[in-house]
């Protein structure tokens, strides 16, 4: 479990999930594959054929795997039993090569996990797994109780503190319902209650939890189902959260006060193609309910300390326009790409910051416009009681800055954010990924941030904005890397000095500090970032990872990953089961394809809707770089997408049979049109923005186009796949991996079609289990898999 799990941001945004005619001649040389591996002595099953007729737009087509929609037939859970145990036999002989690969996985990981308390008011809050456990435990203790210093109270969780509190406990939850998902937690701004959300099984559908911190009671007088998100009232009097409908969109605001058993409802969104989604201001003076589409939104505003009587909308909702607030002293920050007359003649990227006093709010009037550069975009922003913190993007790469408060509105209107002496956070050369840390105290001066990149264990970093300096509090151990590389990997440096020896003392502190100049921090792993041309010209960011000792370039396996939706960043942090690969070897390589996230909004938008087809050509240009740049053999490529990611290599493999020899699809979204078609499925409605609707002919034409289920080749050869799937899952329904994998066996290649596996978690959802041991478990089992079908099982069995 990579350290950036641990930390949870303190909001977390809610995420659901013109096409030439293709001529054979797209398609590469369509030879059969020929497999490296043995097959199981048993044949794959054969699901029942029930007819079925599928009519849109003046056409008709056969679905006689719809049958399997309804998971309730009995015939259906025969089905998934009977692929689990064809994929069983299939992989019985990698027993032995999963056990070495969650062997050397396990070794890696220290027995006991924690992340750095941070402070919260008179708290300091963290995050601990303890020896032999999944999941984290959530601890607090008074900080007046420890006055050796945060660094001395770090040393001291691994040896356990008398008046430590335990707040909660994942590990609990799941040995008593054999499984656990909290979606959202959120202590009260008096610290006395702690409200979560709760799913058991898989499902998504959370209820709500509250636990008096004073006496360890859940507060049982307050049950809610179906709750998604969470919001204090000032001083913990109320709290107010968010209800999803049947269709798992949250669409209702109700509030509880506390000692009360009634609720009263807020807020009722009746639009169905928005969510809401409730958080209160950085300083609890207000709470906002934002009411959000994938284009467009509609902000309220509730006053903290008046919970029933204040609701006030900031502005009407415009097609394409969003907000996002903040407060501070009496003024609030709006983000917003709200294009007003004065914005609309500078170049300023696609969001800016508008600031207004609380009395304006529902002009728009605003007092300052602050700006970013242009080529750079202003993604985010965090508020505190003397500091700004700005989220940027500049040609493809991540930046932070703070900014001092208040900022003077007599000066310009008008100002773009170097005119206010940014500081702008250090971070080493390898970065990939920056994850906030809770960041809860208003009235601090230090930012926390997670550092991540492929080849660099996570650092907590913290930015004392004042002082405009940073200390490393952190690393995420790494055990026993030694392998082929030529010195020992687990020690990554800042300065002269390896973080794994640094004490976090102040004084210490200060010697990191001194040049705030990051050095290299791996000496065994390259992380390269590349631009690959895609089909229209645009370069395609491709980060390649590998090792510098033992790749063998044009000769070694490699993996491809892309995800391409809902312009969500594709993660690229670190992973130590990934060095399993990366030792004998294997090139892992991340595409950052249209329609996922990007420089600049536009990014997203042009892999989305009616260019989705663009991102699906960028997973296929990536994927030929790779091969013809020697990192990757040619036969030796595989791809793995994960549910709406599933879609581009679905439908990759539908263009290009031959680019990938193998291919894991996870909880994967293959069958796209009859899923859009079927408005009473969960989420459909809000996909329509994403992926366009069927209903209309000319988007049905589109989707038609490149919906993996519905484009798969009669007669040809196609990879070797493990297709995963949940029974539970109310994201992407267990049926569609289902029917892709039956039509797979019925239309190509015999001999190929028996390399493909559905594997079925018969009691989980969409995210599976996520324990940190079960995590490296499935690890092996996917390399393994890899392995096999590559013909490189009995390779590589030089211990770790």
């Amino acid at each position: 479990m990579s350290f950036s799990t641990l930390f949870k941001p303190r909001t977390i945004p809610i995420s659901i999930r013109f096409l030439p005619a293709i001529s054979t001649t797209f398609f590469s040389t369509l030879s059969p594959h020929k497999p490296h591996y043995s097959h199981p002595s048993i044949d794959p099953p054969c699901p029942k054929k029930l007819p079925f007729k599928v009519t849109a737009h003046g056409r008709t087509w056969d679905d006689p795997y719809h049958w399997m929609s309804n998971i309730d037939d009995p015939d259906f859970i025969s089905y998934l039993t009977q692929e689990n145990s064809y994929a069983q036999s299939f992989m019985a002989d990698t027993r032995n090569k999963q056990r070495e690969l969650f062997s050397e996985m396990s070794v890696r990981t220290p027995s006991e996990i924690s992340t750095p308390p941070e402070r919260w008011g008179p708290w300091l809050y963290y995050q601990h797994i303890p020896e032999g456990k999944e999941y984290p435990v959530l601890f607090r203790r008074l900080e007046t109780e420890e006055s050796a210093g945060l660094g001395s109270l770090f040393s001291c969780i691994k040896r356990g503190f008398r008046r430590e509190e335990v707040l909660l406990d994942w590990n609990e939850i799941a040995e008593k319902n054999g499984y656990v998902h909290v979606g959202t937690c959120r202590v009260s701004p008096d610290h006395n209650f702690l409200a979560y959300t709760l799913d058991v099984n898989g499902s998504e559908r959370f209820t709500l939890q509250i636990k008096d911190l004073r006496d360890a009671r859940i507060v049982s007088s307050i049950k809610a189902d179906a709750v998604v998100s969470l919001a204090w009232a000032q001083g913990g009097s109320a709290l107010f959260y968010t209800v999803a409908d049947n269709n798992q969109r949250p669409y209702r605001v109700l509030c509880t006060e506390m000692g009360s058993n009634v609720d009263r409802i807020v807020f009722t969104e009746s639009d169905s193609r928005f969510c809401v989604d409730i958080t209160c201001t950085k300083d609890g003076k207000f709470v906002t309910i934002n009411s959000n589409s994938r284009s467009s939104s509609e902000v309220y505003v509730i006053e903290a300390d008046n919970p029933f009587d204040s609701l006030q909308r900031v502005n009407k909702r415009v097609k394409g326009v969003q907000y996002f607030l903040e407060h501070h002293h009496g003024f609030f920050y709006v983000l917003t790409n709200y294009p007003s007359a004065v914005v609309e003649k500078l170049h300023c990227g696609n969001y800016y910051l508008g600031i207004c006093r609380v009395e304006d709010i529902s002009s728009a009037n605003w007092q300052n416009i602050i700006l970013p550069k242009k080529g750079t975009s202003l993604q985010d922003m965090d508020l505190f009681d003397k500091h700004l913190v700005l989220f940027l993007e500049k040609e493809g790469s991540s930046i932070m800055c703070s900014v001092d408060l208040p900022i003077d509105g007599n000066k310009k209107h008008i100002v773009e954010i170097e005119d206010l002496n940014p500081w702008t956070f250090p971070v080493p050369s390898e970065l990939c990924g920056m994850a906030p840390g809770s960041n809860h105290d208003y009235m601090t001066s230090a930012y926390r941030m997670v550092l991540s990149s492929p080849v660099m264990p996570d650092l907590v970093v913290e930015y004392d904005m004042p002082r405009r300096r940073f200390s490393v509090i952190h690393q995420e151990e790494v055990l026993c890397v030694t392998g082929s590389a030529r010195t020992d990997s687990s020690k990554f440096s800042i300065d002269c000095e390896p973080i794994s020896n640094v004490r976090h003392d102040k004084c210490n502190q200060q010697e990191v500090e001194k040049s705030q100049s990051w050095k290299e921090f791996s000496v065994n792993y390259a992380s390269e970032r590349h631009e690959v041309i895609s089909h229209d010209g645009i370069k395609i960011p491709l980060t390649i990872v590998y090792s510098k000792y033992t790749h063998n370039k044009g000769q070694s396996p490699g993996i491809l990953e892309a995800y391409g939706a809902y312009g969500e960043v594709l993660d690229k942090s670190w992973s130590s089961d990934r060095i399993s690969l990366l030792e004998r070897g294997w090139v892992i390589a991340f595409a950052d394809v249209r329609g996922g996230g990007g420089p600049d909004p536009s990014w997203h938008q042009c892999g989305s809707g009616a260019q989705k087809i663009n991102s699906i050509y960028d997973l296929v240009s990536c994927g030929k770089y790779l091969v013809d740049e020697g990192y990757a053999t040619k036969g030796k490529l595989a791809a793995i997408g994960t549910s709406a990611g599933s879609l581009l290599v679905g439908a990759a493999m539908n263009f290009n049979p031959d680019l990938f020899c193998a291919v894991i699809l996870k909880v994967p979204f293959v069958d796209i049109c009859n899923t859009l078609m079927d408005d009473s499925l969960p989420l459909t409605i809000l996909d329509y923005d994403e992926f366009g609707n069927p209903k209309i002919e000319t988007q049905f034409k589109r989707i038609m186009k490149y919906s993996p289920y519905d484009n798969i080749i009669q007669g040809v050869c196609y990879p070797s796949m493990l297709v995963t799937a949940a029974l539970n899952d109310s994201r992407v329904g267990v049926w569609e991996a289902a029917k892709w994998v039956a039509k797979i066996r019925e239309r190509t290649c015999t001999g190929c079609s028996r390399g493909v596996i559905l594997k079925t978690d018969m009691n989980g959802g969409h995210f599976g289990e996520g324990g940190r041991y079960g995590q490296s478990e499935e690890k092996a089992y996917e390399y393994a898999f890899l392995m096999k079908v590559m013909g490189l099982l009995e390779l590589h069995n030089t211990k770790h």
